[in-house]
């Protein structure tokens, strides 16, 4: 798993404390003397290029390259080495794509409901 970047002073400020994980999210560091931006020994990391993933692994959900089915007919495409992404379908539509995934052992992203939560 990547590491995650907050806000500079996330934790000092009421306006992006504990309970407001929306607005914890990385901006630059662009203080003078921020001690972040000048990377500084005991401060939180800035995210640099250097940190990129693998440009193979770029794009991929769980090590699986995803693929975006709108019928049955698309699902027939995927293989093993992809996971699937159900579009904006109906809920017939998508119980067919249900049924023929399973038949077919295909791992599927979005599915929903209670399982998603674990």
């Amino acid at each position: 798993m990547s590491k995650k970047f907050l806000r500079t002073d996330y934790m000092r400020l009421s306006k992006l404390g504990k309970n407001r994980k929306k607005l914890q999210v990385w901006r630059r560091a662009r203080g003078m003397h921020s001690k972040i931006r000048r990377r500084r020994r005991g401060y939180p990391e800035m995210p640099l290029i250097g940190r990129r993933k693998p440009s193979k692994d770029i794009g991929k959900i769980k090590g699986l390259t995803p693929i975006l089915v709108h019928n049955v007919k698309e699902l027939n495409k995927a293989d093993k080495n992809s996971i699937i992404i159900i579009a904006r379908v109906g809920a017939r539509k998508k119980l067919d794509i249900l049924k023929v995934a399973e038949q077919t052992n295909l791992k599927i992203f979005n599915v929903g409901g209670k399982d998603e939560a674990k």
